[in-house]
């Protein structure tokens, strides 16, 4: 797979890699041939998006073992109290690239240059699927300037396959019926895209993707299955988790993990909260200048022609 090129000037930035201890293990976990191996632990670093502050696992880098995805942020949980100024990230263009974002807690306000102009709340999960190009203003929503409460949840940026780059942008909005969830008496897990063990999520995407919100109650190991093609990482939440290796991954901390196997085993020995995500690695190549994700130079160069002409819309009239 070729690596990414970086841009200089690019709001995508790096990550930190942590090296932790072995540990003995507790969940009668095994090396087996199915068994997919960690590549590597990395924690989230704390960076601020326009008033909003988040961390960040990773931003334009590790794509060999990360893509179809190119940046991952949580964002809060943050304590907004009634009245209180909007959390906000003032209007700004994307092209080549589907920002995701996922709500764990409170409500956010999105409106963009496609017309669009709604309130999400938890649970919900928005694509804004920027093609060619659009622009887009992202805040904490009216029930928490209303009420109060915590604000917290994740974007992530999933890369357009090249076929797509320049397509007429949209906006879709997936409430929680769309999305599948799977309970049992250890563990349960929501669906947002992809399939697991027979739940399934209706929200389709250009190249095939999954992503599982997973809570385990105490001492439960869960199996995850995924193609031994595809790429595939574990964001730890709330608690720690027992990997293969065995190795301990905790809270804001993320697992990379190698191609070429099946299973993801995963143990906790307390409660604990994650995501897990990945898909098929486009293997292709990647440009990135801040919001702009295209495959070479020119098409960059191209898109900022665009936003600067006004091709993507008026961030003025969105930032209204």
């Amino acid at each position: 797979m070729q690596r990414r090129h970086f841009i200089k000037g690019s709001a995508i930035l790096g990550m930190t890699l942590v090296t932790r201890p072995l540990l003995v293990g507790a969940s009668g976990m095994f090396h087996g041939t199915r068994q997919r191996q960690v590549f590597r632990i990395l924690k989230a670093d704390e960076v601020n998006v326009g008033t909003l502050p988040v961390l960040r696992a990773f931003a334009g880098n590790h794509i060999d073992r990360v893509s179809p995805f190119v940046l991952f942020d949580e964002f809060g949980p943050v304590n907004v109290t009634p009245g209180s100024d909007p959390l906000r990230v003032d209007a700004h263009p994307h092209a080549g690239v589907t920002p995701t974002t996922y709500f764990l807690e409170g409500s956010g306000h999105h409106k963009d240059s496609l017309d669009y102009d709604f309130q999400i709340g938890k649970g919900d999960f928005m694509l804004f699927s920027s093609g060619r190009g659009a622009i887009h203003m992202e805040e904490s929503g009216q029930s928490l300037y209303d009420k109060g409460g915590n604000y917290h949840g994740f974007q992530i940026w999933l890369n357009t396959p090249a076929r797509y780059k320049f397509e007429a942008p949209s906006t879709t909005v997936f409430r929680y019926a769309d999305m599948d969830r799977l309970q049992t008496s250890k563990y349960s897990v929501r669906v947002v895209l992809g399939e697991f063990n027979g739940a399934r999520s209706n929200i389709e995407t250009h190249s095939p993707a999954f992503y599982y919100h997973i809570h385990m109650e105490p001492d439960a190991r869960i199996d995850i299955p995924t193609n031994p093609t595809h790429n595939a990482f574990v964001y730890q939440i709330e608690g720690s988790l027992e990997l293969e290796g065995p190795r301990q991954l905790d809270k804001h901390q993320l697992a990379l993990y190698e191609r070429g196997a099946e299973n993801i085993q995963i143990y906790a020995r307390k409660k604990a909260e994650l995501l897990v995500l990945g898909g098929q690695p486009l293997d292709e190549p990647v440009y990135s200048y801040g919001p702009f994700v295209m495959n070479n130079e020119e098409q960059i160069r191209q898109c900022m022609r665009n936003y600067q002409s006004g091709k993507m819309g008026d961030p003025d009239l969105v930032n209204r």
